[in-house]
Order: structure tokens, then C-alpha cells, then sequence
């Protein structure tokens, strides 16, 4: 009974200890005077990104996360593993939110941003995991994700090479290219040529202006339709 007793305590002290959470919130801003891209690197936490016509200035709201600590030690995690900048070099404007030196990122902290930035600017996402929103940015937009779902809206030229996750990418004026691991896609309203290297998930493509390619797609249903050039399918 005694050791009954003692393994439901510890076991609501740890229930305790993963309840806890330090949040924090930050603000960052940089003008964009010069700058042609945004290039945005970050871990967990989820990331949504917004493009508008009448700014000239980037600004980041970002909700900081550290699981399981009170405020003391959530901050002395954030000074000596928490990158969280946002600068400029040349014509690239950088931000960074991660949380580095340990193995397991987001058990010990992650970085949830709220991007706005000018429109015409093009736009470069290396991203570890969670979810990814992008709309209205005119220049060309390239993603590189991890895992976590990626939906982009109202874009240029789109690139997203992906390792799993959904993707969904409605309006872009451009060419848009996809390399999938694992997902479900779906494509709407695409000014230029699609083409998309998919390991596993269902594909659906619906209005395309000019070509359609599918590349190694391993398993999954695919359905395509109103593509006013050509469609290829062809095995790599």
C-alpha cells in the first residue's frame, strides 16, 4: 500500500511538472529599407507570415514557450539556448527563433511567431517543425520544413521541399514546385507550370495554367483537373 501510496505521488508530480509552463512574449521590428528578402530560420512552435502592401517595416510577435519550469529557470534556459533575433546583412533581412544545444527542442522550449512583412519582398523559411501559414507575398517564396503542415496563400513563385506534413497552396501567380515526403496536397489556381515529387499522400490539382508534372508518386490518390497544358507522369 505504502508503495502504492508513493508511485501515485510521484506520478502527480510529474503531471504537475508537465502542466507548468513559462510563455513569454516578445516583440521585434526592423526596418526594410534595402532589403529584397526575408530569410527565416526557426525550430518548433508554429509560424504564420503575412505580406502587406503598405509597410516598409518587418515585425515579429513572438510567444515563447518553456514547458515544465517556473519563471526563474524558464528564463535561464531562454539566455543560454534561445536565439531569438531579427537583423539585416547587405539586402537580407534574418530572423532567427530557435532554441539550440539540446537534443529534444521543443521539450524545452518553442517559438511561436507572427510574422508581417512588406510584400514585394521575397521570402526563404527553414523551418524544424510546426505548422506553417504564408499569404500575400509577391516575391518568390521558398520553404524548407521538416514536419508540420504547410498552407500558402496568394503568392509569386512557390517552392516547398517537405519531409511530412499536409500541404495546401491556393493562388500563386508563378511556377510552383513540391518535394514531399509524406502528406496529402493539394494545389488550386496556379499561374505557371506545377510540379510535384511525392513519396506518399493523396494528391488533388485543380486549375493550372500551363503544366502539370508528377514525379515519383509512391502511394496515395491523385486527382487532377481544368490543366490547360500538358500533364506528365513519369517514375525518376
Amino acid at each position: 500500500m505504502r508503495g502504492f501510496v508513493v508511485m501515485a505521488m510521484f506520478a502527480a508530480s510529474l503531471a504537475h511538472a508537465a502542466w507548468k509552463e513559462h510563455t513569454e512574449l516578445r516583440d521585434l521590428q526592423l526596418s526594410a529599407a534595402g532589403v529584397t528578402i526575408l530569410e527565416v530560420d526557426t525550430g518548433a512552435g508554429s509560424l504564420t507570415i503575412r505580406g502587406l502592401p503598405d509597410t516598409h517595416d518587418i515585425a515579429v510577435k513572438a510567444i515563447i514557450r518553456v514547458p515544465g519550469e517556473d519563471a526563474d529557470s524558464a528564463r535561464k534556459i531562454m539566455a543560454s539556448d534561445m536565439k531569438l533575433v531579427l537583423d539585416k546583412a547587405r539586402d537580407h533581412a534574418r530572423l532567427k527563433a530557435t532554441f539550440d544545444g539540446r537534443f529534444w527542442d521543443n521539450d524545452h522550449g518553442s517559438i511561436d511567431l507572427e510574422v508581417e512583412m512588406p510584400a514585394d519582398l521575397a521570402l526563404s523559411v527553414n523551418d524544424g517543425s510546426g505548422s506553417i501559414d504564408i499569404s500575400d507575398v509577391e516575391g518568390f517564396v521558398t520553404i524548407e520544413d521538416g514536419s508540420g503542415s504547410v498552407i500558402v496563400n496568394n503568392v509569386g513563385d512557390l517552392r516547398i521541399d517537405d519531409g511530412s506534413g499536409s500541404i495546401k497552396v491556393s493562388t500563386a501567380s508563378g511556377d510552383v514546385s513540391i518535394d514531399d515526403g509524406s502528406g496529402g496536397i493539394t494545389v488550386r489556381h496556379v499561374g505557371g507550370d506545377v510540379i510535384i515529387d511525392d513519396g506518399s499522400g493523396g494528391i488533388d490539382v485543380v486549375d493550372v495554367e500551363h503544366d502539370l508534372i508528377i514525379v515519383d508518386d509512391g502511394s496515395g490518390s491523385l486527382s487532377v483537373s481544368d490543366v490547360r497544358g500538358t500533364v506528365h507522369k513519369k517514375k525518376t
